[in-house]
């Protein structure tokens, strides 16, 4: 076991249960929302008020981080370059924050004719409660951009704890602010809780940014070295961004034209679907990036193979029997969080019936996050984005054929499909690029995956139904009930049959839930 395992390990549960404890706080601030406005054109407004702010974040912030400010920040920190590292990551972070200030400015003096292009479904006056909140929601934006640039910095130090730490605070704050302030404020309370949230968020790095030692430059030295290689590989993906942005907005001026309380119902689903893709995808990615990005560094590209193999194998062992569990659960898992109050059965019928279709592609979009990372860590930020620019044509198109027959459900479908298809380009162009990946071992791994979610989604959905039928508590309780067992019931059947095949990766997930890697970096 060597030191880079037990690192990618400890690294990886921590990622996992964190992640699961702020994903979890997530559904709580949503069963809070729905329970107190339901699905309607309100909570619409509230989704569509996010838009711009999420969008300048991600075009300066998000995306331009993963891709682009790790591999270099670390290339420089793994060969002992660290006052180098520094200077680089103070010209981009002065950079950012003159443009972010910028940008914000010119968004909030157009915010109105953007809000009517983006979601023209809304009637005038949620129209104008969306323009409202969108201009709080502009300050949130500012610390959020200050937290991703100081996660990146704290991530390239193999430094997972605080970024951490702040997604559940974020998430904390909007619930505790939202419920205090909702009597005097209604709707604006929850969005006055996002800003604070964002604030706190930042906070509590500060301490872990003092501990790597941060040393700042006031410099907009454009001919900085890292900083022109930062450029360079950030191009691509802003461009992709924009690309993907674009999409976004297409999928929301159709559901917001798809009635009241669609936008919402849409966004609730793909949360749902989210929640196994960021506990394991976004966990396992987040903390195998570092190591992808030394390996690389160092050219051992035999480790960087079976690195991103593993990867691969691993989320698909625990997303795929997630998406059929999902489908299995689904329904009685809404009703058990969200149905109180304002949230009517219908509306978790018309939630549970999006999310089906978003379970379609859940492992594909959990293994994307691995691919796009090894595509980083190799400096190759433009195949990324060329299979984005190609996978979001091709949901825009199937948005706009499957959204009048299916409504919502094939707005979720054609994420789906489209996901699929940007995993299988991505898979095939890494392929070619580095080298053997296993394609026989993750196509086997993959089929028994396949097969052993399926005699679980029986076994489960089987059970689940007969319990419904004949629990005489209330309503909560035999949800409650139902779920508990159905998830403990799919835990047993799919387990039993994973160690029955003696699948290699399943090692790997209780190795690291054990907080090691078994032979990681030996030959496979």
């Amino acid at each position: 076991m060597t030191n880079a395992g037990r690192t990618i390990a400890r690294a990886a549960l921590f990622m996992m249960i964190m992640t699961a404890v702020s994903r979890i706080l997530g559904f709580a601030r949503e069963a809070v929302m729905m329970t107190l406005f339901g699905q309607n054109y309100l909570t619409d407004a509230y989704r569509a008020a996010f838009s711009i702010p999420d969008f300048i974040y991600m075009l300066l912030v998000g995306g331009a981080l993963s891709a682009a400010f790790i591999p270099v920040f670390s290339s420089y920190i793994s060969n002992g370059r660290e006052e180098e590292a520094w200077e680089s990551a103070s010209v981009v972070f002065n950079y950012i924050v003159l443009l972010l200030i910028i940008l914000i400015a010119m968004a909030y003096f157009f915010t109105a004719p953007l809000i009517r292009l983006l979601a023209p479904g809304l009637p005038t006056t949620y129209a104008a409660l969306a323009i409202s909140l969108t201009h709080i929601m502009f300050i949130q934006t500012f610390f959020m951009a200050l937290s991703g640039i100081s996660q990146g910095i704290l991530n390239s130090y193999n430094k997972f704890a605080a970024p951490a730490i702040g997604s559940v605070l974020y998430n904390l704050f909007i619930i505790v602010i939202g419920i205090a302030l909702v009597k005097q404020l209604g709707i604006h309370a929850f969005a006055i809780g996002v800003v604070i949230g964002a604030v706190f968020n930042f906070a509590v790095q500060i301490p872990a940014l003092r501990q790597v030692g941060i040393r700042y430059h006031f410099t907009f030295d454009y001919k900085n070295p890292g900083f022109i290689k930062i450029m360079i590989l950030v191009v691509p993906v802003l461009a992709g961004l924009s690309v993907s942005q674009l999409n976004l907005f297409v999928v929301q001026n159709l559901a917001s034209s798809a009635g009241s309380g669609m936008l919402s119902a849409l966004n609730l689903a793909q949360k749902v679907m989210n929640l196994p893709v960021g506990i394991f995808g976004a966990a396992i990615a987040t903390a195998i990036f570092p190591a992808l990005t030394a390996l690389t560094a160092r050219g051992e590209m035999a480790g960087f193979r079976r690195s991103s193999s593993l990867g691969l194998r691993a989320i698909f062992l625990v997303t795929i029997p997630a998406a059929f569990g999902l489908a299995a659960l689904g329904e009685p898992l809404i009703k058990l969080l969200f149905q109180q109050g304002q949230f009517t059965a219908s509306m978790a019928h018309t939630t549970f019936q999006v999310l089906l279709y978003f379970c379609v592609g859940l492992a594909a979009y959990a293994a994307i996050m691995v691919l796009n990372r090894s595509f980083y860590a190799l400096k190759d930020t433009v195949t990324p984005l060329l299979a984005a620019v190609i996978t979001i044509g091709l949901n825009v198109f199937l948005a706009l054929q499957l959204a009048g027959p299916m409504g919502v459900r094939g707005l979720a479908l054609a994420t789906s499909l489209s996901g699929i298809f940007n995993l299988l380009v991505l898979f095939v162009v890494l392929r070619i690029k580095s080298g053997p990946l296993g394609g026989r071992t993750i196509l086997r791994s993959l089929v028994i995956a396949l097969l052993g979610a399926t005699v679980m989604y029986f076994v489960v959905n089987y059970s689940v139904e007969y319990m419904l039928q004949y629990l005489s508590f209330a309503d909560k309780i035999n949800y409650l009930i139902s779920v508990t067992t159905g998830i403990g019931l799919g835990v047993t059947v799919y387990g039993l049959i994973i160690h029955s095949l003696k699948v290699e990766e399943s090692e790997l997930v209780l190795a690291m839930i054990k907080q090691k890697f078994p032979g990681w970096g030996k030959k496979r």
